[in-house]
């Protein structure tokens, strides 16, 4: 599969180096198109034989997929641009942007592609590790599943209904600075604790990951809590604390104000 990717920026730009280290495509397989070639030349140098142009055209000719990777409000002028070389292609065409929906993309292009796709990844698929939800129109089954096997090789890909994709963008892409948010806080309870800050993230980081990994072989959240709180412990009187501070009312209500209305 060849895969053009129209944009550099944090979204695009991680995309393209989680493509490239997946091993599923060679990196000439993979086009960026980018206006300013600065964020081309650093991806160049991150990966070898990586294809990129400051011309969309260019990139999107003969490509499989085109993934636009531009702010919302770009969407539909580079959908204008690309039609030339869209028409007749049979290309699928993504979008990364959020807001934009399936039918905006489908009126755009005139159905004039194989396959349509809106795809919310989060900025950890450039180390592996993203979680990626994936909603698709006017496509196959197969393209749907080895849409998402790819994906999944940098982390985590879910196929969902298209009305999923807001929860699904609270809960991974909100989700990332959200978990980081912890990261800082609990960074600075371990500071005052007595551990230095680069010590304490590091504590902090290395936990995170371990509880992940419970989760990832199939632990319940809810179970391994109970493991560690001991009747009278420690760990049940850190938890009844946090709450008390309204620890879980806050997640739940920062997700809710993450899903536009």
């Amino acid at each position: 599969m060849k895969i053009a990717i129209i944009g550099a920026g944090n979204m695009g730009g991680a995309l393209a180096l989680g493509l490239a280290q997946s091993g599923q495509l060679a990196a000439e397989d993979i086009c960026v198109s980018n206006p300013h070639s600065d964020k081309l030349d650093a991806l160049k140098t991150a990966v070898a034989g990586l294809r990129t142009t400051t011309d969309n055209t260019e990139c999107a000719s003969g490509a499989d997929m085109v993934i636009l990777a531009v702010k919302p409000w770009k969407v539909e002028a580079v959908v204008k641009e690309l039609l030339p070389v869209l028409v007749g292609s049979g290309a699928a065409v993504a979008s990364l942007a959020a807001g934009i929906t399936l039918g905006q993309l489908e009126q755009w292009l005139g159905g004039t592609c194989g396959g349509l796709y809106t795809m919310i990844p989060n900025t950890a698929i450039a180390c592996g590790e993203g979680m990626t939800f994936i909603a698709s129109k006017g496509s196959t089954a197969e393209l749907d599943a080895q849409l998402t096997e790819l994906l999944g090789t940098m982390g985590d890909a879910m196929l969902v209904e298209e009305r999923q994709m807001e929860a699904g963008m609270a809960l991974a892409s909100c989700g990332i600075a959200y978990a980081l948010r912890y990261v800082r806080a609990a960074t600075e309870g371990g500071v005052q604790l007595g551990f230095r800050a680069a010590d304490a993230q590091r504590i902090v980081a290395s936990t995170i990951r371990g509880a992940a990994a419970l989760l990832a072989d199939g632990a319940h959240a809810e179970a391994e809590i109970d493991r560690v709180c001991t009747p009278g412990g420690r760990t049940i009187r850190g938890l009844n604390a946090m709450e008390e501070g309204g620890f879980t009312n806050a997640v739940v209500q920062g997700l809710l104000a993450s899903v536009s209305h």
